[in-house]
């Protein structure tokens, strides 16, 4: 898929004509690169823009930057974005040689991780260590992303850089091959046994048996119906 971004030479320069340039809804930017050709700095109208940023793709893709009716290949290298508002602020794209090898940022997709044994079976939290790989291949070999394929995935196993699938012509700029790129762990629950309260024994226990130690407390000398109240005596003496 094509992206193309039109821009114009932009001719005034300096902080102040940066700042008129975005109050008036463009972006100044520059695009460099390219042999015996001069960095050229350019505007461009920021809506159509900020739109075209919001795509995964407009930053791992050649573009067409379409600069004052010619078409050259770019890559978009680096932007600055407003503090707190949603505005560009400023843009650089480089110039891309179809015959030069580059190096660029893809990010990394991931598929299948709910049929995998790790998480289908074993129901275990699937991490994604890395989000995105650095990568060196020619132009007209650049991905717009790398997928990974988590259906093997067995559970405490881990899926490392060199198992990742890479498309032709690309090669993978890292330190090591055994970067871990997925990791997973089982989440287990645990019951814990609490011990009861005394107010949920108590409510165990037949209300007969919890009165029973106060009726033979009421008792005296362990005689029978000692517990019963006493007949009155006669107030006068015959």
């Amino acid at each position: 898929m094509k992206i193309e971004v039109v821009a114009t030479t932009r001719k005034a320069q300096g902080t102040g004509a940066s700042r008129r340039l975005r109050n008036s809804g463009f972006v100044p930017g520059i695009v460099y690169g390219g042999e015996k050709m001069p960095a050229a700095q350019i505007e461009i109208e920021h809506n159509p823009l900020f739109h075209a940023m919001r795509k995964e793709a407009f930053h791992a893709s050649i573009l067409d930057l379409k600069l004052d009716g010619a078409v050259q290949p770019v890559l978009l290298r680096d932007y600055q974005m407003h503090a707190f508002r949603q505005q560009i602020q400023h843009i650089d794209f480089q110039r891309v040689d179809a015959n030069k090898e580059i190096h660029m940022r893809v990010p990394l997709h991931f598929v299948n991780t709910e049929i995998s044994p790790a998480f289908k079976l074993s129901g275990a939290l699937i991490s994604h260590v890395m989000n995105d790989l650095q990568i060196a291949c020619l132009p007209k070999d650049l991905p717009e992303f790398i997928e990974v394929d988590l259906r093997e995935l067995a559970t405490g196993h881990s899926v490392h850089l060199k198992e990742v699938k890479l498309p032709a012509g690309v090669r993978a700029v890292t330190h090591g091959n055994d970067n871990p790129v997925v990791v997973n762990a089982v989440v287990r629950g645990v019951e814990e046994e609490v011990a009861p309260s005394d107010a949920q024994v108590a409510a165990d226990v037949p209300a007969t048996a919890q009165k029973a130690p106060a009726d033979a407390a009421a008792g005296k000398d362990g005689k029978a119906g000692a517990g019963k109240a006493a007949p009155a005596k006669d107030a006068k003496k015959k």
